[in-house]
């Protein structure tokens, strides 16, 4: 028998408060250990912990208990590492540019998820991604950077069109998991910093890297963090008969960023479950729940006297108990809750003699919304398998299969469902044919909410023997973004009442910073580094690339309405009404401050050769302090020169 817990006679440790603190920041920096007692425990690797931090002077460290592979360090320090680079905006590729929330982001995934944290940090709900599985055939970002660009180039082999460069991981290859490994630690480290404190990754994988990715996933996330592992029916075991057991089923793999903090689950009645919903009363459809079940319980609160309609007194029968004690079964009748059906020989009830009662006892349970508890395996009539998922783009592209393995939309709109909220951020950085973009307009338009979608995907050359190349489709981001321009399209025409339905995308490509020389963010600028950099931006960037390339750096969402005008020869630029001002060309005057002033600006920005005179540059914190009742240190933090 347990005994209540003593109150605590001292307070908590201070140093226990720093350890819980730092797990939810780096469980990856945990491990276990045993005390003197055997007793395991998590202790801090401050060896993972320094990596993490930058520090690569680490020399090796003791044997714990451990899960590593060659590379893992140096995907760790990789994880850590800043870069020189920018996302750049592409209208012209995009859809709804000035409207839309979503977001189409072509480029190397880490690279692009760094660029992310300032602005979308703590800021999605739901990520989903479906990783390369590593058969031996899929391509694997190639992260090793100790090397030289020509022996890089040597070792990899394949270097698209814009130089970068990815390999095939073979099973030929010495590190054929380690490099997997490395290649997936390092994204998930920098993934997880953008989760809400309640948000949620579901991996696909199977079989080949399962292990692994539990592993990994455990490391990243904390063990303790791992929400369920979902099985999904993806096949029918057709084809060649394998020599051992046929494939017919993959996993997703959830975890949380804080499991304490995920709200209650609810996920689609499948469709065997809603059949069971066959009678209808004035508040709709239900089913009757057998009051009466098998328990041996001598609980007598659960065993009491009913009356029935016709006066005959029942109660259990042994080795059953009713489901409510008295006092809610009598409230159940009250709200008509309550079903009493005829019956010739009654197996659970008996009459005051001892005899089989002539009636059964039922509870409503109304459908309801048609939602309740996720099962971990998912359900097949909803659901579906890979060649539902790859109709579904052979049919947008006039029976042109161009891509193959394709998930299908009605998978991940059920996991959609159940995982994300109605106006939530939902991230995909290994966006393949765009299923996710697809999945969330789809089900935006059927349950008229507003989820937006971060796609991310290396433009990856597709095959020349392949119907894709065939079709004009040079890599997959041209396949992902023409699916979904037709899958919006398509949308609208299926659903003509969801007129506020987000179909658009802003297109932005991850590309060489927009400096010559240094690429500093504008926090890092003082006034004596100015005269240097007068010219320091590249000639073929515009406005719309420094405005954008600001926002990442301070933190602005790059789905924010973005508004432009004229004052005094200049162009003044407005992010979401005052979030970013800034005027990068022409001369700025006095009358171009008092405009930027009137917007409110929680953040200025401006380009240094727009002062033509030191005077001038040396006023304008002056100019501000003025004008926007700004105090010096309000200034100094809100206005910024690039």
């Amino acid at each position: 028998m347990e005994h209540p817990e003593h109150i605590a006679l001292e307070t908590s440790n201070g140093s226990q408060f720093n350890i819980d603190a730092l797990y939810k920041i780096a469980p990856s920096c945990f491990t276990e250990t045993k005390d003197e007692k055997g007793n395991v425990r998590k202790v801090v690797d401050f060896t993972k912990l320094r990596l993490l931090l930058g520090d690569n002077t680490v020399e090796d460290a003791p044997e714990v208990y451990d899960f590593t592979w060659v590379g893992k360090r140096a995907a760790l320090q990789e994880a850590a590492a800043p870069i020189r680079k920018t996302l750049r905006p592409c209208k012209e590729e995009s859809v709804d540019w000035d409207t839309t929330q979503n977001l189409y982001i072509e480029g190397d995934n880490l690279e692009v998820l760094k660029l992310l944290q300032n602005s979308y940090m703590g800021k999605v709900k739901m990520i989903y991604i479906d990783p390369p599985y590593n058969t031996g055939n899929d391509f694997v970002y190639h992260d090793d950077f100790h090397r030289t660009q020509q022996e890089e180039d040597e070792a990899a082999g394949v270097i698209n069109a814009e130089g970068e460069r990815m390999i095939k991981n073979t099973s030929s290859n010495g590190k054929f998991h380690s490099d997997w490994c490395s290649m997936i630690y390092a994204r998930l480290i920098v993934a997880r910093s953008l989760l809400t404190d309640d948000g949620v990754i579901l991996i696909s994988i199977d079989d080949c890297e399962g292990n692994n990715m539990v592993n990994i996933c455990n490391e990243v996330f904390g063990e303790s963090n791992r929400v369920t592992t979902l099985i999904w029916n993806c096949s029918t075991a057709g084809g060649i008969r394998p020599k051992h057991a046929s494939k017919t089923h993959e996993y997703i793999f959830v975890y949380a960023k804080d499991i304490e903090q995920v709200p209650t689950l609810w996920a689609p009645l499948s469709g065997d479950a809603q059949k069971m919903y066959n009678e209808k009363d004035e508040k709709g459809l239900f089913r009757s729940k057998e009051f009466v079940f098998k328990n041996a319980s001598t609980n007598e609160n659960q065993k009491y006297e009913i009356t029935c309609p016709d006066g005959e007194i029942v109660k259990p029968k042994n080795g059953y108990i009713y489901r409510f004690v008295p006092e809610t079964f009598e409230k159940a009748k009250e709200d008509n809750l309550v079903v009493f059906k005829k019956t010739q020989n009654s197996s659970t009830l008996i009459k005051s003699d001892g005899s089989p009662a002539s009636w059964n006892i039922f509870i409503k349970k109304y459908f309801g919304d048609g939602l309740g508890c996720p099962s971990t395996t998912l359900p097949k009539d909803q659901i579906g398998m890979y060649n539902k998922g790859t109709q579904d783009v052979q049919t947008l592209f006039e029976n042109q299969r161009v891509f193959e393995n394709v998930k299908p939309i009605s998978l991940v709109a059920y996991l959609i469902q159940v995982f994300s909220g109605s106006d939530s951020i939902i991230l995909d950085f290994f966006s393949g044919s765009a299923t996710t973009a697809h999945s969330v307009m789809q089900y935006n338009a059927e349950k008229k909410e507003n989820r937006k979608y971060i796609m991310v995907q290396l433009p990856e050359l597709t095959d020349k023997d392949s119907e894709a190349y065939r079709a004009g489709y040079k890599n997959i981001c041209e396949i992902g973004k023409e699916r979904i321009r037709r899958a919006g399209k398509k949308i609208k025409e299926e659903y003509p009442d969801a007129k506020d339905l987000d179909t658009g995308f802003r297109v932005f490509k991850c590309e060489e910073s927009n400096y010559k020389d240094v690429a500093f963010a504008p926090k890092d600028y003082t006034q004596d580094m100015l005269a240097g950099l007068l010219d320091n931006i590249k000639d073929d960037r515009n406005d719309l690339d420094l405005i954008f390339d600001c926002m990442l750096r301070w933190g602005v969402e790059l789905s924010l309405p973005l508004e432009s005008t004229t004052v005094d020869g200049c162009t003044i630029h407005n992010v979401n009404e005052g979030d970013l001002v800034g005027c990068l060309d022409g001369v700025v005057t006095e009358k171009v401050i008092d405009a930027i002033a009137a917007m409110d600006p929680v953040r200025v920005i401006f380009r240094d050769s727009s002062f033509t005179e030191a005077a001038n540059k040396m006023n304008l914190f002056e100019l501000f302090k003025q004008k926007c009742s700004w105090t010096d240190e309000e200034v100094r933090k809100n206005v910024r020169v690039i």
